[in-house]
Order: structure tokens, then sequence, then C-alpha cells
């Protein structure tokens, strides 16, 4: 007879502590009016970048409501029409010059999430705003192992000139703990993957690593007779999918060992330095931290996660897309159409590993719905058309229905040079921390709930 578990249950070991995903089993709570109900999901929230803008005239859709047609951009998301809601109108005002000339780059990715407009400078004393995964973070990260999780495929820095004299920081951080703190990205899969199946303490984690590159074993391995005696608590159903779970577990775990052994080329970029162990292929690279990011999110170890696609102004290459230009260098395309299509390539390349992720919430269970139902996964750049660096009408998706708090399916149109700010109070609200003012909000973005 299966007998009910707590939320937290973790597998452990040697230097292990594997979360588990959400199973019939966990324990449940007692309503209001007596009787017991399962304990409800709760709502996660992940914020995607890309760089360089987008060419608009193949993303924003001609119609707008329910009946909307998907523009070839975003055609490789029409399995999950019914889970994507475009906003169109959204603007990011603190990107903008206000007198400090060139840096829309980095000025981009600086304001995306705090809604600031970054101080120009290229020393020390960079400033900015609060970003809203941290003061997300700073509410609700408190219920999870991890109040947030920053993560991206390539290096933040910390200093330098990256754009007319805009701090390297700016260009490749989009999480800011605060005005004058940005939270770095890690992009070695392998640390992420440690991190996530680690209990914390060094020296464990240590040995555990030792033992199992001395004997080529896996991190379930230190576990098993957890999961084998959590086994015999579970029912059918849920013995099924805690195998299921630990066979995905082996599955990412043997990508990301042999994430720094995949065979790639440094033709395939032209200024992306590969740290070590990271995938040599950028689609391998954006999987497996996709894979990772599921992983988190549905074991509930945290409900918040940035990620960065690359830096903006990355100059990229995409020779398998027989793009071998750099991405920034095209999205300068003075309106020549060679160069347009090729950026509407990359895009277009973007959005089918998009879909990728948004699957693999869509096939997680998560109490009575998918992951992506609990999910609020916003996706888009602090740039619209790239050639003039506009700010306004930018390109935004967001995918989930937030716990049923957001009805999708639907293309929305705002006024324009509505903040993009107003969304994320909207978005805080649904995660359970609620905020008065971001950045240049003016108030909430009304209409996400139908």
């Amino acid at each position: 007879m299966p007998y009910p578990i707590s939320r937290r249950t973790v597998l452990r070991g040697l230097g292990t502590a594997i979360a588990l995903p959400w199973l019939e089993a966990m324990t449940p709570i007692r309503s209001a009016r007596g009787g017991e109900q399962p304990a409800k999901p709760p709502v996660r929230m992940a914020m995607l970048y890309v760089p360089n803008g987008m060419h608009m005239p193949d993303w924003t859709p001609e119609q707008e409501g329910t009946d909307f047609t998907l523009q070839p951009t975003m055609e490789p998301l029409a399995p999950f029409k019914s889970d994507l809601t475009v906003l169109s109108g959204l603007a990011l005002d603190g990107a903008r010059a206000h007198q400090d000339g060139g840096g829309d780059h980095a000025r981009s990715v600086a304001a995306f999430l705090t809604g600031a407009h970054p101080k120009k400078t290229d020393g020390a004393n960079i400033r900015n705003g609060v970003s809203v995964d941290q003061v997300a973070a700073a509410k609700v990260g408190g219920k999870t192992r991890f109040p947030s999780l920053e993560l991206g495929c390539e290096p933040s820095a910390s200093a330098g000139n990256c754009d007319s004299g805009y701090s390297c920081a700016y260009s490749s951080n989009i999480s800011w703990r605060d005005e004058q703190t940005f939270v770095p990205k890690e992009v070695n899969p392998r640390a992420v993957f440690d991190r996530l199946m680690g209990n914390g303490d060094e020296k464990e984690q240590g040995q555990s690593r030792e033992r199992q590159e001395a004997k080529r074993r896996s991190v379930l391995d230190f576990a098993l007779a957890d999961a084998k005696a959590l086994q015999n608590r579970l029912g059918a159903a849920d013995q099924r999918k805690l195998d299921e779970y630990l066979y995905s577990i082996r599955e990412v775990e043997r990508r990301v060992k042999g994430g720094d052994k995949l065979v790639g080329k440094e033709e395939d970029v032209l200024d992306y330095p590969r740290p070590s162990g990271v995938p040599s292929d950028f689609v391998e690279h954006l999987r497996v931290m996709f894979d990772l990011m599921t992983l988190a999110l549905a074991t509930d170890s945290t409900r918040i996660v940035t990620f960065m696609y690359t830096n903006d102004s990355s100059n990229r290459s995409y020779p398998k897309l027989d793009v071998r230009e750099g991405h920034h260098d095209l999205s300068h395309h003075g309106r020549k159409r060679e160069k347009q299509e090729k950026i509407a390539k990359i895009n277009r390349h973007h959005v089918e590993q998009l879909a990728y992720f948004i699957k693999k919430l869509k096939d997680q269970k998560d109490g009575d719905g998918s992951l992506l139902d609990n999910c609020a996964v916003m996706y888009g750049s602090g740039i619209a058309h790239g050639d003039a660096h506009a700010h306004h009408d930018l390109p935004i998706a967001l995918f989930g229905r937030a716990g049923g708090t957001i009805q999708p399916g639907r293309h929305l149109r705002y006024e324009r040079d509505t903040p993009l700010t107003n969304l994320y109070l909207s978005l805080l609200d649904r995660l359970g921390a609620p905020t008065e003012k971001l950045g240049d909000s003016t108030g909430k973005l009304e209409g996400l709930d139908g």
C-alpha cells in the first residue's frame, strides 16, 4: 500500500541530494471544508533573453486575439500555440539613450529585467536597478533550495568596455541583486548538474566526484538505497514515474559529462571563447541547459530561472544554417534583403531551440496538469529592429498558464510604449511576490487572464 510522502523528499547518498518531481503520493493538504486535497503546485517563472533584436516582419502576427497566424520565425511553436501569448506594444525605455549616446546593446540587456537606465561607465562605478527575478527571489526564494538560477551559454563579464563606453557587466548580465551587484550566470552544464544533484557539503561532493571519475559511476549510484526504499512506498503509477525520472537524470548526466568530448569546430563561432567542459556544439549546449532548467523547475529546486542565449552584441556565426557572417554584424543589415533573410534564419533557429524547452515543460506532469501549466516563461529581446536599435514594440512571447491565472493562445496588442515592466508586476503577483513598483513601471499589465 502506498504511503504519503513529503514534497521535500530527496534521495540522499555521498555528497548527493536528488530532489523529486511531483508524485501522486506527495503529502496532501487539509482543505478548509475538511478532508484532504493534493497540494497545489507552485507557480514558476523563467525569463529567456536573445540578443541583437529580431527581424520583426517575421515575428509579429498580423491578427489579434485568438485567431492569429504564426509568422515564419514563430512557426516552430505551432504545436504550442494554445500555450503561447504574443505581447506586442511593450517598450524598454531604460534601454534608450537619454542623452548618453551609443550603447544600445549594453543598455538593452541591463534594462531588460530591471526597467532601469544603467549608468554609462566602463569602470567599477556601475549602477543599474534590481531585476524582477531577484525581487521574486527575495520574496519567495526561501521556499526552495536555490532562490534563483542564473544561466546562459556565454560567460558573464565584470569589467571592460563592451559597448560605446558601457561596462561589459551590462551587456552580459540580466540579473541584478541590487543597483551595483549583478548576479553572474553559470554556463557550464556540469557545474549546474553538480549543484542541482549535490547536498551542499563540498567535502562530500568532492569525494563523490572522485569516485564517479575513478569508477565511471553515475551520481545516481550513490542514492540507490534511498531510491529503492522509496519505490517500496509508492503506488504503481508513481513507481513508473520515478523510474522515468531517474532515467532522465542519467541521460542528462551522460550528456553533461560528455559535453567536453563532443565533436565541434571552432569555425562555428567568430568571437565566442568556449570554457572547459562546455559543449562545442551550440545547439547541444542550449538543449542540455534547457534539460537542466526543466529538472530544476520540475523538482521545485527553484522557482525562478534566468537564461541568456548569448551576450548582446554577440557576433556568433551559424555555419550550419549557411550563415557565416556574425550575428551582430548582420543585425545592422541596412535593409539589404540578403542580410535580413540571414537574420530571420538565426531568429527562427533560436525559436526552434525554444520549442524544445517548451515541449520538455509540457511533457512533464505537475499536479493535475503539466509543468508548463504552472509556469510563466518569457522569451524576448530588449531590442526590436536591430538595424535601428529600436526599443519599442519589442518581440515578447509568454508561455504557460501560471497556475491558471493566464489565458494563453492569444496575440495581445498594447498601447505603444507600454512599459515591459508592467508585465513583470503582473507576473510577480502570480508568483506570490506582489510588488508595487519596478523600474519604469506604471501599473500592472491587464488582460493576461482573458
